[in-house]
């Protein structure tokens, strides 16, 4: 079932909040019951009958018992390490199974065909989000973080619908006192009017903007070879809208869906495009999936090389980073190992790796700028010279992430080195191109003009507190959303023809990982 379909908008999510929140006025567990029922009804309307769901219960089960055990196993740090082992195994060969094995078999093949090829497998639904969710849940077991291990909230820790396709991923501590607390399940206007201000802005970024977009994106790099310089721009830059408002609106739909439930979620979008080094941008993309990394993934790496260069009796400190070899091992190392994982994460493929591998280059370069560049001026710059250069700086990021972008769509990496070329004019400098307009390229230019001037979903609503955490205020106060009879209608009306642009859903580009 899709956010932005009716069935969901006008049947299952009604049903679902009148149910909650009738539930929630015997107790408590009945409203986390309900909640955790209607999560996997949600979940099974996308393939019923299916064993996918016996597969996702399954895992739920499994790692409800590791929890138990390592919990048992506090005092005994060997069997400690050996079941989280165990857990973390198991899971990641579940994922391997689905998302890796068949593509190793079919390149094999490619390889020597000779070999068999035993074709593909249906990928489950969600099943990176729901894996990563719970192996986090281990980790902080281990570390003994996870305190609340009540069955039905870990359930619905796991299920919760609004993020368990696509995320945000969640953690265990920052989620359970929200579901053991007795306020969350008591019907608040507050909630319900702020979650559907934010779903209707994720609705129309989805139906009004990434799905209309998308065509320019489909028609250039179907042909990249075809395409001339403008072609190819305007398909690289058509992309990268239509990805960002595909995965920002599916973001805003899923914190207002929560929030109508009275659960705030922690952020996962934070205007990117808007970002002034790659550094930045990952702390603006995919916010969630950059904290998973860094805390289960880079700190652990760069750790071991600091005990390692420790134990050698080498310096471990930040001034020793401004040496090569130290650099090499504290931050290149970490940086190259975590972002090859997250190239794997999105999907198996050469392009997916290069797409990884890529960002970890444009981060280790970011870094060594930041050590070995020369120093900010100690004295403030004039404005002009201060906006051109946070401009510069801006276009510099962007041009390094659409490249990346390349690798992240192209059907090969062939196609994604053909688009490449035309974007440096290889395919020729003619300005016309069979394939992109004028009033395609006036809907890319205002949309890029959007992402930069106009705040978002979350610093729109900002003094509601939409999410956990802080979140900047708009920087023109007429702009901050207020719940009144002006912003309904407006809302109202945004609302109505989204609904009427709605005639076969299309799925979230980020379903697919």
């Amino acid at each position: 079932m899709l956010f932005n379909s009716t069935t969901f908008i006008a049947e299952f999510l009604p049903i679902s909040l009148i149910g909650y929140y009738l539930a929630g006025r015997m107790s408590t567990v009945a409203a986390a019951a309900w909640l955790c029922m209607v999560s996997i009804a949600f979940y099974a309307y996308w393939r019923w009958p299916s064993s996918f769901v016996l597969l996702m219960c399954g895992s739920i089960a499994f790692n409800y018992t590791c929890g138990i055990l390592l919990t048992y196993a506090q005092n005994s740090p060997k069997w400690q390490n050996l079941i989280l082992a165990f857990g973390i195994l198991c899971n990641i060969s579940l994922l391997f199974y689905f998302k890796y094995l068949f593509h190793l078999f079919g390149f094999l093949h490619d390889i020597d065909p000779n070999l068999p090829d035993f074709g593909q497998v249906v990928l489950p639904l969600g099943i990176s989000f729901f894996t990563f969710t719970q192996i986090g849940y281990l980790i902080d077991c281990k570390q003994g973080l996870a305190k609340e291990r009540g069955f039905v909230n870990y359930v619905l820790f796991v299920t919760f619908f609004p993020h368990l396709i696509a995320g945000p991923i969640l953690h265990h501590r920052e989620m359970m006192p929200q579901f053991a607390d007795r306020k969350t399940y008591r019907f608040d206007p507050e909630n319900l009017a702020v979650g559907a201000t934010l779903f209707i802005i994720g609705l129309a970024k989805k139906v009004l903007i990434a799905d209309t977009i998308s065509g320019i994106a489909d028609r250039g790099f179907a042909h990249p070879e075809a395409l001339l310089l403008w072609g190819s721009w305007a398909t690289i830059l058509a992309y990268a809208l239509q990805l960002y408002f595909d995965f920002s609106g599916y973001s805003d739909m899923a914190i207002g869906i929560a929030r109508m439930f009275g659960i705030r979620f922690p952020p996962n979008f934070n205007s990117p495009y808007k970002a002034t080094s790659i550094i930045d941008f990952w702390q603006r993309w995919h916010m969630t999936l950059t904290r998973y990394l860094t805390l289960y993934l880079y700190t652990p790496m760069a750790m071991a090389m600091t005990r390692r260069r420790a134990a050698k009796g080498l310096s471990v400190s930040r001034r020793a980073t401004a040496e090569f070899p130290a650099f090499f091992s504290l931050i290149f190392l970490p940086t190259l190992g975590t972002m090859f994982l997250a190239g794997i994460w999105h999907g198996a493929g050469l392009n997916y790796i290069i797409f990884g591998l890529l960002h970890a280059f444009y981060l280790s370069a970011n870094h060594a700028w930041r050590i070995f560049g020369p120093a900010a001026p100690k004295l403030p710059r004039p404005m002009p010279i201060a906006w051109g250069i946070r401009a510069a700086q801006t276009l510099l990021t962007l041009l390094c992430v659409f490249v990346a972008q390349d690798f992240f769509r192209a059907e090969t990496t062939g196609s994604a080195l053909q688009l490449l070329a035309g974007l440096a004019g290889l395919h020729g400098i003619d300005r016309s191109s069979a394939t992109i307009g004028l009033h395609d390229s006036a809907t890319i230019a205002l949309l890029f003009l959007a992402v930069w001037v106009l705040p978002n979903a979350q610093e729109l609503t900002n003094a509601f507190a939409p999410i956990l955490g802080k979140v900047e205020a708009p920087f023109r106060r007429w702009m901050a959303w207020q719940p009144n009879m002006a912003w309904g209608i407006g809302f109202g009306l945004i609302f109505a023809i989204s609904l009427a642009t709605i005639s076969r859903p299309t799925r979230f580009l980020y379903f697919q990982f």
